[in-house]
């Protein structure tokens, strides 16, 4: 309350409200946004020491458009308030509330100024608190005994836990009478043109008069709620969020009274019955239905607009959904599983074994748990469609996870339902896709996951993996075992080096190594080529590929492990004899309106065509073109432009110190080229070519064997000599921005040293792998398969490997060992010998010192 001494000046600032009315003895709280008012606040109020001592008038805009600066649309009758308090702030922009209280009624006279903010001056129209003791008119004093019995009812209604009902009730036989109907007009339900009329009422009289119809119509509102709850509870039904709409009088003086809230109509019953049912169609196990047997329970007794209601309602959803007890039927014919794999991929002999192996046994024991097969190789080999393939076979649903990138945890295991957004993990997520509980799940890129704050992705997926867990893995979503071990997973992955060991070890791991020149061409002819041509809409009579066309863009177009290259290759050619076709097809005939000129069929054009990412000139013609069109060796030169991938071993090697070696990668096998000069120095070795840690321990390591054995292979004249003496050796691996790093490059650069310091050239149809130690002996290294294919593919013939890896050749397919030559090695006398023309000279041939135990 304001002091009741205190009489307002003649002159105001003026603030500005719409949209509300503030009435004397009552407080509001004004948002500051027009530019006047901002500046009432900044220039008046802000620079203030005490807010008490601040009066301003409060009017109320009859404008529309609140932010009008028209002080003419203001309302006449204001009111005087004293500022009680500022909030708001300067960044980023200013923004000020005010809370005020209301002390008594003026009228603007005229203004004084109206810019940065109004000022006016203003006419006190009714009196402070206080100033009124005693009411003499007899119709007033029955009006003021009514108002303040009916005051009280309200006052008895109202929550008396609210702070400011429990004050009003204290002070409301000590408020000041002529306050009275201001204060109460300001708690009832009434709407600003009511309370725009209350304020207008400078008459005493006429101020009851019009607030104790609002009086009236608030309790009686208040009563019919009181009622409808009552006879709720009697008829055990709930209405939440239930409220009393009591329209003004309208034109003819009759009020209307309407009942708004959330009803519990019957479609919420039979949606939680609906629910109900499938919970108990779902066959849920033990544990499982217990726990949903309990939500259902606190979702039956939760009203519709409780936050958690929904939650809970997603979680019976699911629990509902998943396939707890439904399974796909046993389908299995074995004699016709290896002919539907060989149908859809050629070669993968060792893949296919073991997934015929576990077909097998699955058809002699039904129950069988789910493998973790692990299929490992380069991208394109067929890995994601193998497992696609045995699903098929199985009548098994199929789902992919792709985990490339995956960072968090949660999203194996699932989100707590502890915070909005929670969900539950990929796996559980699949199982409600599918819709039974013995699908195949593949998991994609699993040497590509990663790790964050969020957790490690790989450890969540331990229980997922492991046989003798899964039975009872547990989403932190769902929190009830569910049993996985019907499920199939197989996980696919390009190196198993990224893998963490605790998961690799969980998993078999069944490597996918590249394609032969030869399977690559059979996968063309029988896959590759009919869906390119399904794809661009030709057919075989339109188009067809020559065995030198396949050959010469399998061999000089592409040199990957895959086939994807292979296949945007073929793609390219489909387009460019799509262009041609499509101009060869009877143009659509012109409307008689359209007079164009029609070219005379003896003008020969030629328009310039963009297929294949390459310029090709393709002959315009009016006229379908022969065919079918039959790509031969040439036709791809013209289509793909100049051939990619040229046979340039024999050529790079044709001088001393160049060897080829092989290097495996997972995009797989390569060749990779060892180079090597000298020049005068202080015996300084530099190595060059992006190379790792163990690649220089093996230079170190050739050029110290190389050193210690230097006069028994004739690099130097005389006992003593140090090959390296006024010398500095230059070591450089080509593609230089390509990081290499491997325990496999021993051998080729003691060859490429010995080359360098005898003059000899190695032969330029050799290429060799494996690690050396400091005494000279061969290790045996891994890859031999993808490297052996590397070597095939680039036109080399021969091929030095470690005698300890000749278990290895058996992996390679036969025809591929017919064009190739093996060299197998023990000691690097054997590699010296085999990797020149002529053989290389050593004082002695047999190093070997055989054991005395």
């Amino acid at each position: 309350m304001a002091p009741r001494s205190v009489r307002i000046p003649s002159r105001l600032p003026i603030l500005v409200v719409s949209g509300g009315v503030l009435l004397p003895g009552s407080s509001m709280r004004i948002p500051v946004h027009a530019p006047r008012n901002m500046q009432l606040v900044k220039n008046h109020v802000m620079k203030r020491n005490s807010l008490s001592s601040i009066i301003i008038g409060v009017a109320t805009t009859t404008s529309k458009d609140p932010q009008t600066e028209d002080l003419a649309a203001l309302h006449e009758i204001g009111t005087a308030a004293v500022v009680a308090q500022v909030t708001g702030t300067n960044w980023p922009k200013p923004a000020y509330t005010l809370l005020v209280t209301g002390l008594c009624r003026f009228k603007v006279v005229d203004f004084v100024q109206e810019m940065p903010y109004p000022i006016a001056h203003v006419t006190q129209l009714d009196k402070l608190p206080g100033d009124l003791t005693d009411v003499s008119d007899e119709e007033l004093a029955t009006l003021l005994d009514t108002f303040k019995e009916k005051a009280h009812v309200l006052v008895d209604m109202l929550d008396i836990t609210v702070p400011v009902v429990a004050k009003l009730k204290k002070m409301l036989d000590s408020l000041p009478s002529q306050h009275l109907p201001d204060v109460f007009a300001s708690i009832v339900k009434a709407s600003y043109k009511e309370k725009l009329q209350v304020l207008d009422a400078v008459d005493l009289r006429e101020r009851f008069e019009k607030t104790l119809p609002l009086l009236i119509r608030q309790i009686e509102g208040l009563r019919l709620l009181q009622n409808s709850k009552e006879q709720g509870n009697k008829k055990n039904k709930k209405r939440p969020d239930v409220r009393i709409v009591v329209k003004p009088p309208g034109e003819g003086g009759k009020r209307s009274i309407r009942i708004v809230g959330d009803q519990d109509d019957d479609g919420e019953v039979d949606e939680i019955a609906e629910l109900e049912n499938k919970i108990k169609q779902a066959n849920l196990p033990a544990q499982a239905l217990k726990v949903a047997t309990r939500e259902l329970k606190r979702l039956k007794k939760m009203p519709a607009a409780m936050p958690d209601h929904a939650v809970i309602r997603n979680y019976l959803e699911l629990m509902a959904e998943l396939p707890w007890s439904k399974s796909s039927p046993y389908q299995l014919d074995i004699t016709h599983a290896r002919e539907d794999l060989d149908a859809d991929h050629y070669g993968l002999d060792k893949l296919k074994q073991r997934v015929m192996e576990y077909l097998a046994v699955r058809q002699l024991k039904n129950n069988l748990r789910g493998p973790i097969l692990c299929f490992v190789g380069p991208p394109g080999v067929g890995k994601t469609s193998v497992g696609r393939s045995i699903a098929q076979i199985l009548g098994r649903e199929f789902h992919r996870i792709s985990l490339g990138g995956v960072v968090d945890s949660s999203d194996i295991r699932g989100h707590r339902r502890t915070y909005i957004g929670s969900m539950p993990g990929r796996v559980i997520q699949g199982l409600r896709t599918v819709g039974t509980n013995n699908p195949l799940f593949l998991l994609d890129e699993v040497d590509k996951l990663g790790r964050s704050l969020q957790g490690d992705p790989a450890s969540a997926l331990l229980e997922v993996l492991d046989p003798e867990q899964n039975a009872h893995f547990t989403d932190h979503y769902l929190n009830v075992p569910f049993d996985l071990s019907q499920v199939i997973f197989i996980a696919t992955a390009n190196t198993t080096a990224t893998i963490p060991p605790a998961l690799l070890d969980r998993m078999e791991v069944i490597s996918v190594p590249g394609y032969t020149q030869e399977e690559k061409h059979h996968i063309a002819t029988r896959h590759l080529v009919p869906k390119q041509l399904k794809e661009h809409g030709l057919t075989g009579e339109q188009l067809q590929f020559s065995e030198e066309g396949l050959k010469t863009i399998i061999g000089r177009y592409t040199r990957e492990a895959g086939v994807r290259t292979l296949e945007r290759r073929l793609g390219a050619v489909c387009r460019a004899v799509a262009v041609k076709v499509a101009e060869g097809l009877p143009k659509p005939k012109q409307h008689a309106a359209e007079n164009k000129e029609v070219p005379s069929k003896e003008e020969d054009k030629t328009e310039e065509v963009h297929a294949a990412d390459e310029d090709i000139k393709v002959p315009h013609v009016d006229h379908p073109p022969n065919l079918p069109i039959v790509i031969d060796d040439h036709a791809v030169k013209d289509i793909l432009g100049p051939p990619v991938f040229e046979h340039e071993v024999s050529q790079r090697l044709n001088q001393p110190g160049v060897a080829v070696g092989l290097a495996w990668t997972p995009m797989g096998g390569e060749i990779m080229f060892v180079e090597a000069t000298r020049m005068d120095g202080d015996g300084q070795l530099t190595l060059t070519g992006q190379l790792g840690d163990v690649m220089k321990e093996s230079a170190q390591l050739a050029i110290s064997w190389l050193r210690s054995n230097a006069l028994e292979y004739g690099l130097v004249q005389k006992s003593g000599q140090d090959l390296m003496e006024n010398t500095d050796v230059h070591i450089h691996f080509p593609a230089g921005a390509i990081g290499k790093d491997g325990p496999s490059a021993g051998v080729t650069i003691v060859t490429v040293l010995a080359s360098l310091f005898s003059g000899h050239v190695v032969r330029s149809d050799t290429a060799m792998t494996g690690e050396i130690t400091l005494r000279g002996v061969v290790l045996p290294v891994g890859g031999i398969k993808e490297k052996v294919l590397a070597a095939h593919r680039a036109g080399i013939t021969r091929i030095i490997l470690p005698k300890r890896n000749e278990k290895d050749l058996q992996d390679i397919p036969s025809n591929v060992r017919k064009e190739l030559t093996f060299i197998l090695a023990d000691q690097l006398c054997d590699v010296l010998k085999a990797a020149f023309d002529d053989g290389f000279p050593s004082s002695k041939q047999d190093r070997s010192i055989s054991s005395k135990l």
